[in-house]
């Protein structure tokens, strides 16, 4: 990586390079490397992804899918994350993605990746939410007796909701501090979680189990597909690293801090999740009874059968407090990405979703549409027990496209690209290209069937993969907007400073 000539180390040049890029700075820039670091950090959060897919994965290939699949998964993200990063440096703005989009491909473009991304990102907030209120709920279970219904759940996942939604209006200050204290308790929550579960059991896994014991329990024959569809355990969890994209015009020495802020969140996830899932795995004291729990949470009942009830509500605790910290990092990027979106005309109510408070500069209205959206998109789980599967696949299968977009236009079209102070250099092709590749391998994995009906049909309504009706829906969603509203879509609609004429010598 290369970060010769390019002086940009204030906030006045960020502000100035903001300029250029035709927005006026209008949020403040109060977080700096570290808390950017963390709010990706934050959103991946292994102590919420692996937590809640973990059932999936003892089904799905097991503990050799789980264990070899996050190593092999983590590689290629680290790929992806240098690709994204790299255009990050270019294009540091709260629109992120879509903004990258545009410049690179055009207007069309910039438009259809901004509508995945922000699907994605309001999927985000209502799958990471709602997953930490069946965690609560379990552990209300446990201490007192609660019955989890999916009605008692839903009130739930709206507290947590109007929690973040709060916490999000006093100001990205405090959304920093929240964040950098979420690494150390994740970083904090995997050691203790670790360390009691390898010292209190009597009993442990054997490593040939825990490394190369390979479980089928999809229906599908394939052991190469269920590998394949195990690989989404690692992949579901190494999601929303661009929230340091987003956070960007709100970050000191953004061209430099927000793309190193993707790089470290992926490469401190990649550790800490690997050691949780070994730590979790050599604890399993009943391989069947933790994935049939009474808990609806398997981590829970391998807490209960190693370190008996006391132990497994302490680090249930622990869980549900990283939880919260990711779904109000989650709030903080999606807030930001309606911003921006408005603030190009993507959005219908432009000047309400772009208003911002005057002392804290936080863009409230949008803090309440994303957190509002959220909970509209959990409410089928009162009906239907696989809506949560339909959510979380409106988050996946929005924001991991989103993703390879920006990454594929700075590749065919390199001759527009003008790479920032963190830049890969001649590696930077190359890397995109594999990045690109792994995406849309990723992308078809996310829409096969997961299980197969016990029945021989082909499908039913407990089985069907949501994924790819998430896609269809918002491609379709954002295709027809284009044709309401597209045309008055600009990037940028804001107008830079006419003072960058005296800065520059130009207007761009």
């Amino acid at each position: 990586m290369s970060y010769a000539n390019h002086p940009l180390g204030n906030t006045q040049a960020e502000d100035d390079r903001l300029r250029r890029h035709g927005y006026k700075p209008v949020l403040f820039r109060r977080m700096g490397a570290f808390g950017n670091a963390a709010i990706s950090f934050s959103v991946i959060s292994v102590l919420t992804g692996c937590m809640t897919m973990y059932g999936y994965g003892l089904s799905t290939g097991g503990p050799s899918v789980m264990i070899w699949g996050w190593v092999g998964v983590g590689l290629m993200v680290l790929f992806v994350g240098a690709a994204l990063a790299e255009v990050t440096s270019a294009y540091p703005t709260s629109g992120a993605l879509f903004f990258m989009a545009h410049r690179l491909g055009g207007k069309r473009w910039g438009w259809y990746t901004g509508w995945l991304n922000l699907l994605g990102l309001l999927g985000g907030i209502a799958s990471i939410d709602y997953g930490c209120a069946q965690f609560t709920g379990a552990f209300l279970n446990l201490q007192f007796g609660f019955e989890p219904t999916p009605t008692k759940t839903l009130w739930i996942f709206f507290a947590i909701l109007l929690l973040h939604a709060v916490l999000n209006l006093f100001g990205v200050r405090l959304v920093s501090i929240l964040n950098s204290v979420s690494v150390w308790w994740h970083l904090g929550g995997v050691a203790v979680i670790v360390t009691a579960l390898t010292i209190v059991p009597s009993h442990h896994q054997s490593a040939h189990f825990v490394f190369t014991n390979f479980v089928n329990g999809t229906g599908w024959s394939s052991s190469l597909y269920v590998i394949a569809i195990g690989l989404l355990v690692a992949q579901y969890t190494f999601s929303g690293y661009d929230a340091s994209a987003h956070l960007s015009e709100e970050t000191t020495n953004a061209s430099v801090s927000a793309p190193r802020g993707i790089m470290r969140a992926i490469t401190w996830s990649w550790i800490a999740g690997l050691v949780l899932l070994v730590g979790l795995t050599f604890a399993i004291q009943d391989y069947a009874g933790t994935q049939s729990t009474e808990t609806g949470v398997p981590p829970a009942q391998i807490f209960i059968d190693s370190l008996g009830m006391v132990g497994a509500k302490a680090l249930l605790l622990v869980v549900i407090f990283a939880q919260l910290f990711c779904g109000n990092a989650e709030t903080a990027a999606c807030s930001r990405m309606v911003f921006a979106f408005a603030r190009d005309g993507a959005l219908p109510g432009q000047q309400l979703w772009t208003r911002t408070d005057n002392a804290s500069r936080t863009p409230r209205a949008a803090v309440w549409l994303s957190v509002g959206v959220a909970a509209i998109l959990a409410l089928p789980s009162l009906y239907s027990p696989v809506a949560y599967g339909a959510v979380v696949a409106i988050n996946v299968i929005g924001i991991t496209p989103a993703y390879a977009i920006p990454i594929y236009l700075r590749i065919r079209h390199r001759d527009r690209f003008t790479p920032g102070p963190w830049n890969l250099g001649r590696w930077g092709v190359p890397i995109g290209i594999i990045a690109v590749v792994w995406v849309a391998f990723v992308t078809v994995l996310f829409c096969l069937p997961q299980s197969r009906p016990e029945s021989g049909e082909l499908m039913t309504s407990d089985t069907f993969n949501y994924a790819p009706v998430a896609l269809l829906a918002s491609l379709i969603l954002a295709a027809v907007w284009w044709r309401v509203s597209g045309r008055r879509y600009e990037v940028p609609a804001v107008a830079a400073d006419s003072e960058m004429a005296k800065i520059q010598g130009e207007v761009v």
